[in-house]
C-alpha cells in the first residue's frame, strides 16, 4: 500500500471508529477486580452492569444505548490513574463512573478535574478527597468517613443504658484512608492535607471522648501484607477493652480479625466494625463469631428508598429483585452504591439533555432537598465539596445469621433492636 492509500485507509477507520462511538453512549469505569480490594471491586462491576442493562432494555440514554467499559486495575492507585487517562483520551468516554475505596479515589480526583469530568464516587468517605478544591465531585454514600462515628454513638445512647454501657474501648484500625479517617473522627484528631500539611479539619475532643469512653488501646497496622492478627487480638484482649472497634481496608481484613478474636478467647461487651456487612463476612467467621457485631452502612435491602431509572419509578425492592434474578444472589451495599451512581449519573444525562459534563455538573449541583437524584439509597443532593446534605448511616447488626437493621429508629419499617451485650465471639 503506497503513502497515500494508506493516509485514506487510516482516515476511514478513524472516521468508522468516531462513527461507531457516536451511536453510544460510553462510560469508563476503573475498579478493583483483582488484588486486596476485589471482593467489593467485583460487586461495584456487578451494580454498574445491572444498571445499564436496564437502561438499554428502557430504551437507552438520549435515544441512544450505554456501553459500559470497565478496566480492572488490580486495586493499585497509578493503575487506575492510567485507566482513566485512557477513558478520556483514547476510548473518548462521555462519562466516567467512581473507583472503590478512598485510596483509589483521591489520586482519581486529580485526573478527572484535570478534564472536567462530573466524578460520581461510590466509595471514596475520607474528607481529604473533598477539600483539594476540585469542583464536580458527587459523594454517593453519607458523609465524610470522619463523621461516622456520630451515627455509631447515636445507636449506643439510643439503644444501651448508660450504666450498661461499655466504659473503655480498643480502637485498630488499618493505615489505610477510610480506616484512618473514621479513626479521627472517633479520637479527635485533625485532618491535615498531605500535599501541604494543611489543617483542614479539628475534631477534638472525638466522638468516644465526647460520649465518656476512655481510649485503652489504639493500634494501626500496615496497609499492605499485615498477618500478625492473633497478636494483634491477643493485645485487644489484654488491654481489658469492654467495647472494641475495628476499622479495616476491606471485607477480607474484618474476617482475619474477628477469626483472630475468637480465638484468642475475647469477650467484648459491643463490637463496631468499619466493614462487614456482605456475605462473606459472615461465610468466613461463623454465624456465632458475627453474631452481635455491629456494622455502619449506607444501603439495606428491607429500607424503602424510592428511586427512579429510565424516567420510570425504580426503588430499592425493585433493585434487590432484578439484582436477583440477574445473579441468582441478594445485593448487598457493594452492589447498590455503584447501583445508585449509576442512577446520579443517568439522571443527570437526562435532566441536562446531554452529555457534556459541564452541564451534567450544573444539573447535579442543581439539586436540592426538593428536587434531588433519587437512587435506591435514597435522595441526594450536594454542598459545595461535593458531601451529601442530610444523610446519615443505617447501623446494622448480626442476629441469627442475618444483617438486621437497628439505626435509625422512626424513618423505616424493618427495624429491630440490637442485642447487648455481645456474648463473646
Amino acid at each position: 500500500m503506497n503513502k497515500a492509500k494508506l493516509v485514506l485507509a487510516t482516515t476511514a477507520a478513524a472516521f468508522l471508529t468516531t462513527a461507531a462511538y457516536a451511536e453510544t453512549i460510553r462510560i469508563g469505569a476503573s475498579l478493583p477486580i483483582t488484588g486486596g480490594l476485589s471482593v467489593s471491586g467485583e460487586k461495584h462491576k456487578r451494580g454498574y452492569e445491572l444498571c445499564n442493562k436496564l437502561i438499554n432494555e428502557a430504551g437507552g440514554l438520549l435515544g441512544q444505548q450505554v456501553e459500559l467499559i470497565v478496566s480492572d486495575n488490580r486495586s493499585d492507585p497509578a493503575t487506575a490513574i492510567n485507566q482513566y487517562e485512557r477513558f478520556i483520551n483514547v476510548d473518548k468516554v462521555n462519562a466516567v463512573y467512581g473507583t472503590f475505596s478512598s485510596r483509589l479515589t483521591f489520586p482519581v480526583g486529580n485526573v478527572l478535574s484535570k478534564y472536567n469530568m462530573v466524578h460520581p464516587i461510590p466509595s471514596g468517605g475520607a474528607l481529604r478527597i473533598y477539600s483539594q478544591g476540585f469542583k464536580n465531585l458527587f459523594y454517593f454514600q453519607v458523609n465524610a468517613a470522619e463523621y461516622t462515628g456520630k451515627d455509631l454513638i447515636a445507636l449506643m445512647k439510643e439503644q444501651i443504658p448508660a450504666d450498661q454501657a461499655p466504659k473503655s474501648v480498643a480502637v485498630v484500625h488499618a493505615d489505610d484512608f477510610f480506616a484512618n479517617a473514621i479513626a479521627t473522627g472517633l479520637l479527635g484528631q485533625k485532618v491535615i492535607d498531605p500535599a501541604n500539611d494543611k489543617e483542614i479539619a479539628d475534631l477534638a475532643p472525638g466522638y468516644l471522648k465526647d460520649a465518656g469512653i476512655e481510649v485503652v488501646m489504639e493500634e494501626k497496622w500496615p496497609e499492605d501484607g499485615f498477618n500478625d492478627w492473633l497478636n494483634l487480638a491477643n493485645s485487644i484482649k489484654q488491654s481489658g477493652a469492654e467495647m472494641i472497634i475495628g476499622l479495616t481496608a476491606s471485607a477480607e481484613e474484618a474476617v482475619q480479625l474477628t477469626r483472630a478474636l475468637k480465638t484468642v478467647g475475647a469477650t467484648p461487651k459491643f463490637v463496631y466494625l468499619s466493614q462487614g456487612a456482605q456475605t462473606e463476612f459472615i461465610e468466613g467467621v461463623g454465624k456465632e463469631s458475627a453474631e452481635g457485631v455491629v456494622i455502619h452502612t449506607t444501603w439495606h435491602k428491607d429500607v424503602n428508598f424510592q428511586g427512579t431509572l429510565a424516567g420510570k419509578p425504580f426503588n430499592n425492592s425493585d433493585f434487590v429483585a432484578a439484582f436477583e434474578k440477574e445473579y441468582g444472589v441478594e445485593p448487598d451495599e457493594d452492589s447498590a452504591i455503584p447501583f445508585a451512581v449509576c442512577q446520579g449519573i443517568e439522571q443527570s444525562i437526562t435532566g441536562a439533555g446531554s452529555t457534556d459534563n459541564a452541564k451534567m455538573g450544573e444539573w447535579l449541583n442543581a439539586r436540592t432537598k426538593a428536587e434531588p437524584v433519587r437512587t435506591v439509597l435514597g435522595n441526594f443532593s450536594w454542598d459545595e465539596i461535593g458531601l451529601p446534605e442530610d444523610k446519615r448511616h443505617i447501623m446494622t447488626q448480626w442476629q441469627d445469621g442475618e444483617m438486621k437493621f437497628v439505626y435509625p429508629t422512626g424513618e423505616f419499617d424493618g427495624v429491630v433492636s440490637m442485642k447487648y451485650p455481645k456474648a463473646g465471639f
